[in-house]
């Protein structure tokens, strides 16, 4: 270890000081600790004066160090890796510091880049020169320097473990007494006969090609180790699955790891672990969102902290972060910059000018963009730099106890978990064994789902038992069929409902297939017509060869999964699924194509393939092979598809109050609740002596456990939570739900304890209506509440005295009138938005309907009846947006109205954006011009070609009659620019639009309390 002294440091600031004698003293303690490993840092920006990079305190430094015996080196203090970027580093200290940049402050001097070597020896020659040293001085400088360097290399593998993997300890996982293979071995055996699976000659064999392979590599005590986690999750209560290509492996299902059989789905081993894939195996698992940092203690309290790290994740600028940075470092107007970070997409800093000059809804900045000066400079400067570091929202370290030997770790924020300083790429290539425990918000719904039935009905359902959840429920595939799925599992998304609605999935495996047609891959390289085509008969059924027809049947002739590729390059050439897999995965690198197509040519003809035979077969798998989708990740995607789907047909009160409580998918909750009520679920108001923190079902009619008299099912409501009261902390939802019943508003002030401001929206949206008086009454009594208290400067002693000291009662239990107007309905409706975020007593476009029929507009129920190519007039609240990358590489903004009576699916081309896209993306409530498009039984969209915002039209009906509104509709749409011709090419020969998503839409909740979601590539 060597110890620099800089210039910031004590001596360096008694050098610039001009104090050699103090800076001797200062140095003295130093010397006696550290001694030969005791550096003078040196350091020259060609700033003025004799302060930190001074060539006069840079000369100082190196002549002092000579006069005490002690090494001084060069250093260059680099901050950046080009020269020309101070100003992106000053904005960086102003973010960091949350100032503004004083330009009469010490600026960056613009010389802390990485430079060459030849740059540093003339800074060498010029500290010496000014010291007074000869030219062999400034060499000895610069080979100090080296050798200085040299010493700190850090070596890969001996200093952090590069290369091997270090599992815990065998005794950790059971295996004290025994080699880990011999316990994973008996732990599968058992598996075999607990599963029913005993008498089954090819699982046996599938069992043992796997075990074989896994003590070639060494894995056994990975495997156990993955088992003990999930087995003390389970034993926690907690929903627990496996995800990827994991799924894909027996001996995983065996041990409880993953949920479905791999035979059963036709799974392969081989793209998951073989003995031609030496990498280490990967496998994720999800459990409930909610609980996941307590899976986190558990890991940790049965590995111990010394074997146990999160890993860390880089937050880096992306062009809003960027946006508000830069502006509030040059000092901009606050509300102004807010203004600016909110009008781009989420997108990269650095695509900020490309932007401006090509999307259509940024042509108002577009035209103020010079007003800004260098904003725009440094914002791109920023784009991809840290901005602070986060723990990694699922990777977790797993070692033996020498693991704080090979990481760096700090204690995260809040729970205080110890947290690698590498973040995931890092340590993948570390040789770090990293199980990602994904938190998944579905799981916390469907468990909370499931928790509710029990209280309410003491039936305890265990949706992973078939007996239970029936893998073929007819109710369950109908509701699918009828893409009526928001809400559920990878099946919500506008395109997926338009998918499931042409595929009509009736099995498991449909449910397979539609998950992984719905990805980049297989719709950029249009496997979903030519399967739905095969799947409906409207097209023959097609094989390469008749020998291909087994792994090709599943899916009508259409490549689809990546075993499919696997299986067919194995038949062709023979060389083994292992080796398969190895050319599948190298068909995504353009440079080695060639060399296996070569390869797959010579060795199916010396198999007796005839030349157009391996002619075609190599071009559905150069075609597909990159494309396709890991059938181990779709089977365990459909797991919980499939099961949240059977909850919605079965038990749909339930399953909303999990929704809602755990916010687990792309839509906002008042798209979610106009869904109930379309369900037939009654919406039971918000009620402090009913409603829970979490959302809750209550029984409106019926018996609970079964039919009434007249043979009517029960009915089951859903009450709203406390917790979506805006500003309500949950430990004030706690002590309000702890306290009940109440048995007036003065019980309820008195033990709940509410904030005023809390008290006030919990009587605006009719929680305390109970207590008799309107709600105006209310609120000017909690004002009198409020009032008694501050006199009496207690809660407690306000109760005798003030005018709030004593509210007039009726009956002993209800709140007296004072004779104030209730709030109408526009104010109910205002305050549920603006409280709840949700329209809960009705849906906000009922107070649009006879305006919206005076315009023509067609419902959304009444839409299905609407013939294909019609030109319509739809309207509703927006409820998404999405731009995600199509197969035509062009830019698609896809959005969903909710017009009270069903959602309305319309996609806007691009020769509409410059009409549209502004009003699309920054108007909640539209109303649409456009032509209806159908491609099957259940699926329906409208192609949007002009956009208006509803509320302004609204207004304009008021103000100027329905002639007006008339005239405005009437105006010219003026034709859009079209499309850029600009693409990104991916790696796989992908083209996408530059504005297109990054990321697929919808895989996180809509957070905050905004009214509709919109995804990482959209604007608003």
């Amino acid at each position: 270890m060597y110890v620099l002294l800089g210039p910031g440091s004590e001596v360096g600031r008694a050098l610039a000081a001009g104090r050699p004698d103090r800076a001797a003293r200062l140095l003295a303690p130093w010397r006696e600790v550290y001694g030969d490993a005791l550096r003078l840092e040196a350091v020259h920006h060609g700033r003025s004066g004799t302060g930190p990079g001074s060539l006069r305190l840079a000369a100082r430094t190196v002549g002092f160090a000579a006069d005490q015996g002690l090494t001084a080196v060069l250093t260059n203090a680099v901050r950046y890796a080009d020269p020309g970027q101070g100003p992106v580093a000053d904005v960086l200290d102003a973010a960091r510091r949350l100032v503004p940049i004083d330009p009469r402050g010490p600026l960056d001097s613009g010389e802390r880049w990485l430079k060459d070597p030849a740059a540093m020896a003339a800074a060498a020659d010029r500290i010496a020169q000014a010291a007074g040293l000869r030219p062999a001085d400034a060499r000895r400088l610069l080979e100090d320097t080296r050798r200085t360097a040299q010493g700190c290399v850090v070596d890969p593998e001996d200093d952090l473990g590069m290369g091997s993997v270090h599992f815990p300890e065998p005794w950790l996982v059971g295996a004290a007494h025994r080699t880990a293979q011999r316990v994973l071995e008996s732990r599968a055996c058992a598996g075999m006969v607990l599963r029913g699976y005993a008498d089954r000659r090819a699982y046996w064999d599938r069992m043992r090609e796997e075990l074989d392979v896994i003590a070639y590599h060494g894995y056994a005590s990975y495997f156990l180790t993955v088992a003990q986690v999930v087995d003390d999750v389970r034993k926690m209560g907690i929903r627990v699955a496996a995800r990827g290509s994991g799924a894909g492996s027996l001996v995983n299902h065996l041990l409880g790891i993953a949920h479905a059989d791999p035979v059963e789905q036709g799974l392969l081993m081989e793209r998951f672990l073989s003995k031609r894939r030496p990498v280490l195996p990967d496998i994720d698992i999800d459990v409930e969102s909610a609980r996941r940092l307590e899976v986190y203690r558990e890991i940790i309290g049965r590995f111990g902290a010394e074997r146990v790290a999160t890993v860390a994740m880089p937050e880096t600028y992306r062009v809003r972060h960027a946006i508000r940075d830069v502006g509030a470092a040059l000092s901009l107007d606050p509300a102004e910059t807010d203004r600016l970070a909110k009008a781009f997409p989420h997108i990269r800093a650095r695509d900020a000018r490309a932007a401006l000059a090509e999307l259509p809804e940024l042509a108002g900045v577009r035209a103020e963009a010079h007003r800004y000066g260098r904003l725009w400079e440094l914002v791109e400067g920023l784009d991809a730099l840290p901005r602070g570091i986060a723990m990694h929202p699922c990777g977790v370290l797993l070692s033996d106890a020498s693991l704080l030997a090979r990481t760096p770790v700090v204690p995260t924020s809040g729970e205080g978990f110890p947290m690698s300083q590498f973040d995931k790429d890092d340590v993948e290539d570390l040789g770090l064994l990293k199980l990602d425990v994904l938190g998944v918000r579905m799981q916390s719904a469907m468990a909370h789902a499931v928790a509710e039935i029990a209280r309410t009905t003491g039936r305890r359902i265990d949706l992973d038992d078939p007996a239970q959840v029936p893998p073929g429920d007819r109710a369950t595939y109908e509701l699918i069929r009828s893409a009526e799925t928001l809400g559920c599992f990878q099946i919500e998304s506008p395109g997926q409902r338009d998918l499931v609605g042409r595929l009509q999935p009736s099995t498991f495996h449909d449910l397979v297939v539609d998950i992984s047609l719905f990805r980049p891959g297989p719709v950029a390289a249009d496997m979903v017509r030519p399967f739905i085509e095969a799947r409906h008969g409207r097209a023959p059924v097609r094989y390469p060869h008749p020998d291909l027809e087994g792994p090709l049947r599943e899916t009508y002739g259409v490549v689809v999964f990546h075993e499919q590729i696997i299986r067919i390059v194995d038949i062709l050439t023979g060389c083994g699924r292992a080796e398969a897999d190895r050319v599948r995965r190298g068909l995504s690198d353009p440079e080695s194509q060639g060399r296996i197509k070569a390869w797959f040519a010579r060795c199916a003809a010396e198999r007796g393939y005839a030349p157009e035979v391996v002619a075609r077969t190599w071009e559905i798998v150069e075609a597909f092979g990159s494309y396709g989708f890991c059938k181990a990740h779709a089977v365990a995607f459909a797991v919980p598809t499939y099961q949240s789907a059977w909850l919605k047909a079965h038990h749909p009160a339930a399953f909303y109050a999990g929704l809602l409580t755990h916010d687990p998918g792309m839509y906002p909750k008042r798209l979610l609740l106009a869904d109930a009520r379309r369900r037939g679920v009654p919406v039971l108001p918000l009620d402090v002596n009913r409603s829970a923190t979490a959302h809750r079902i209550e029984l409106v009619s019926g018996a609970a456990d079964t039919a009434d008299a007249a043979g009517a099912p029960p009915v089951w409501g859903l009450r709203l939570a406390l917790s979506d009261v805006h500003g309500m902390s949950g430990a004030e939802a706690a002590r309000i739900e702890d306290g009940q019943p109440y048995a007036s508003l003065r019980d309820f002030w008195d033990r709940a304890h509410p904030g005023r401001p809390v008290a006030e929206r919990l009587a605006q949206v009719g929680a305390l209506d109970a207590f008799g008086a309107n709600r105006r009454d209310l609120l000017l009594h909690l004002s009198e509440l409020h009032g008694a208290q501050r006199a009496a400067g207690t809660r407690g002693g306000g109760r005798g005295g003030g005018r709030g000291g004593q509210l007039p009662l009726e009956g002993g239990r209800s709140t007296a009138s004072l004779g104030l107007p209730d709030l109408d309905d526009a104010e109910r409706l205002s305050a549920e938005l603006g409280v709840l975020g949700m329209d809960a007593s009705r849906h906000l476009m009922g107070d649009h309907h006879a305006f919206l029929a005076e315009l023509g507009v067609v419902p959304a129920r009444s839409l299905r009846e609407t013939e294909h190519g019609r030109t319509v007039l739809v309207a509703g609240a927006k409820a998404a947006t999405q731009t995600p990358p199509i197969r035509s590489g062009r830019r698609v903004v896809f959005t969903t109205l909710d017009d009270g009576t069903g959602l309305v699916d319309l996609a806007f081309f691009d020769d509409s954006h410059e009409a549209c896209a502004h009003t699309v993306f920054h108007s909640f409530l539209l109303l649409v011009r456009g032509v209806v498009q159908r491609r099957g039984p259940q699926s329906l969209s409208v192609v949007g070609s002009a956009a208006w915002n509803l509320a302004e039209l609204a207004e304009l009906r008021a103000e100027g009659g329905l002639e007006a509104v008339a005239a405005r509709l009437a105006e010219p749409v003026v034709p859009g620019g079209g499309d850029s011709g600009r693409r990104v090419h991916l790696p796989t020969g992908y083209e996408m639009h530059p504005w297109a998503d990054l990321q697929p839409a919808g895989e996180g909740a809509a957070t905050g309390r905004k009214l509709w979601h919109s995804s990482p590539g959209s604007a608003g």
